[in-house]
């Protein structure tokens, strides 16, 4: 196995353990992991040590994708598993973040049923020997998403402080993309969809 898929293999392997390290019922056992006080913001040093997980993975998706076409090691098993890997990434993180209500639930709906929709479509095109890629609007959508997780688990800093609500400025920004996107996608694999029914 090559390096761009040990590595896509590693941010799969992380999901679990950050499902694992946020929803674990520390109060059960009389542990707290304690805050970090900025002025006025409490920062819970878990969401820290999420983040710093999170950070790793995302970093491994930029690597993957640079040096398997870097160096020639694209593989059937990489296109395959990275964009499985980037969405279980980044969707349990959505999920997690809408459980605890840090992020409101109807646009972690949508970007999920987004992903669903795209995914659909992609099958079907790959059963008319059409192999599409991601677009800009594609990419865009997870970088999009991967740095809205930052900030809302940094509790809206920096802007906070500046009485800035980027958080949910960006998680509805994101999900507009991210619907754009899909719809874009319908679009162009419309006649192999209409072409099954």
């Amino acid at each position: 196995m090559n390096l761009p898929n040990k590595l896509t293999l590693l941010r799969i392997f992380l999901v679990p353990i950050l499902c694992l390290l946020w929803l674990f019922p520390y109060d059960n056992f009389y542990f707290s992991f304690g805050y970090l006080n900025l002025g006025f913001i409490s920062l819970p040093v878990l969401n820290i040590i999420v983040l710093e997980i999170f950070l790793a993975a995302s970093i491994t998706d930029l690597l993957d994708g640079q040096i398997a076409r870097k160096n020639g090691l694209v593989t059937t098993f990489g296109k395959f598993a990275d964009p499985i890997a980037d969405k279980l990434l980044v969707n349990s993180m959505f999920i997690i973040l809408a459980y605890k209500h840090m992020i409101p639930v109807v646009p972690c709906v949508l970007m999920i049923t987004r992903d669903i929709v795209v995914d659909g479509c992609r099958m079907i095109a790959a059963q008319n020997g059409v192999v599409v890629s991601a677009g800009i609007l594609g990419k865009l959508k997870t970088a999009l998403q991967m740095i809205t997780i930052i900030v809302v688990l940094l509790n809206n800093l920096p802007f906070e402080l500046a009485g800035i609500p980027m958080d949910e400025i960006m998680i509805w920004f994101t999900a507009f993309v991210s619907v754009a996107g899909g719809y874009s996608y319908f679009m162009q694999l419309k006649e192999y969809i209409f072409k099954s029914m």
